[in-house]
């Protein structure tokens, strides 16, 4: 008994193996789930999608929005001066400028996220 790959061609007669849903053409990918109920006006905090706002999970969040800050603001200047630009600053101290966007980007990504958070819901 073989069993059907998804991709594969299977023709009226093929053995297919019993639960086989790729093979038999079945598509359970777009049955409705618990909650996409149009009728339902209150959504469940339980059931919102997405990790939960704990400090650990804030702290990571504020340290990767500040290292895009940061590297958002080297591409920026480093695009500038391959135009022709010039900086009012020393070239070295473009990454203690990128450093200090870092720091504040996180600051305020881990002050403001939650609040942002509790609108949307």
């Amino acid at each position: 008994m073989s069993r059907a790959r998804e991709g594969d061609d299977v023709t009226e007669g093929d053995d297919v193996t019993e639960g086989d849903d790729v093979a038999r053409g079945d598509d359970t990918s777009n049955t409705a789930q618990h909650g996409d109920d149009p009728d339902e006006s209150r959504i469940d905090p339980d059931e919102i999608p997405g990790v939960p706002a704990t400090p650990r999970n804030r702290a990571k969040s504020a340290v990767l929005w500040g290292l895009v800050g940061g590297f958002a603001f080297l591409v920026l200047a480093q695009g500038y001066l391959l135009l022709g630009g010039g900086l009012p600053f020393p070239y070295p101290w473009v990454f203690a400028v990128a450093g200090l966007i870092a720091v504040g980007s996180a600051g305020l990504t881990y002050a403001t996220e939650h609040r942002v958070a509790k609108r949307r819901t």
